[in-house]
């Protein structure tokens, strides 16, 4: 590595823990306010969590390129995802809740500042996705959008995943819009798989020195056209958001066939 290389990424370090140290302030003053019950902290996280993640997503060595409209009514954000990275790219676009799998609970900061955020947490096999619906529906009832990202799982940005339709039925029930949103990360004009991707046995550590040792990488972010769930099944509106995002990535020329 030569003495440019690591130049750059020690003061793309420095700017990112000086980041996180304003996060931990926020993240602070939210459990505080919590603690003491202030009534208005929904509205306030949303607020915070979205300008914190802009100065997130600018301490993140990314050019974004951003293409259609972001939503002025809330609906509920589907996305194909491929890196941790994914979360403030996207929640600095909205003010968004977030669904994560439970496992990121337990990271050390970073599930954390999740959970302060407001992140609604989803137990595999724990049974309680009626819960978990109830409170995604409160969420989108009470003004407030939610992202989720319905494959379930990170991957390279080679293929995508099915989109499991279970918990795009508090959509419906709510009668909010779902929005397809398809993001992708490039390098020199073409689709990286190798440094953006957060997968597998990668550890955040090692992922971020990855990043920060590499040019700036281009993120394209495309809010599709919006679908309408009112009257659809929940098997078909995940197909339908499925297919857009699929087009969206790889074209319509390319895409396969895919499961509901």
């Amino acid at each position: 590595m030569n003495l440019a290389t690591r130049l750059r990424r020690y003061a793309r370090i420095a700017r990112l823990l000086a980041t996180l140290g304003l996060g931990i302030g926020l993240a602070g003053c939210a459990a505080a306010l919590e603690r003491f019950g202030y009534r208005q902290l929904a509205t306030w996280r949303g607020r915070w969590c979205r300008r914190y993640l802009v100065l997130l997503s600018k301490a993140l060595p990314f050019r974004v390129e951003m293409h259609g409209q972001v939503p002025t009514t809330p609906m509920l954000w589907v996305s194909n995802h491929v890196s941790w990275t994914d979360i403030p790219l996207l929640g600095m676009l909205a003010p968004l809740a977030f669904v994560s799998k439970a496992e990121v609970r337990h990271w050390p900061l970073a599930g954390w500042f999740a959970q302060q955020a407001g992140t609604l947490f989803i137990r595999r096999g724990a049974g309680d996705s009626t819960m978990l619906q109830h409170s995604m529906g409160e969420c989108l009832r009470g003004g407030r959008a939610l992202l989720l990202f319905p494959e379930g799982t990170s991957t390279d940005g080679r293929a995508l995943r099915t989109f499991h339709g279970r918990l795009l039925g508090c959509a419906i029930d709510s009668g909010v819009a779902v929005q397809p949103v398809a993001i992708s990360y490039h390098r020199g004009g073409q689709a990286d798989h190798t440094i953006a991707p957060f997968v597998g046995n990668d550890d955040l550590l090692s992922h971020l020195l990855r990043l920060f040792a590499e040019p700036r990488l281009e993120v394209r972010i495309e809010l599709l056209t919006p679908l309408a769930s009112h009257g659809v099944q929940r098997a078909e509106l995940a197909r339908q958001a499925q297919l857009a995002v699929h087009t969206a990535l790889f074209g319509a020329a390319q895409s396969q066939p895919l499961a509901a």
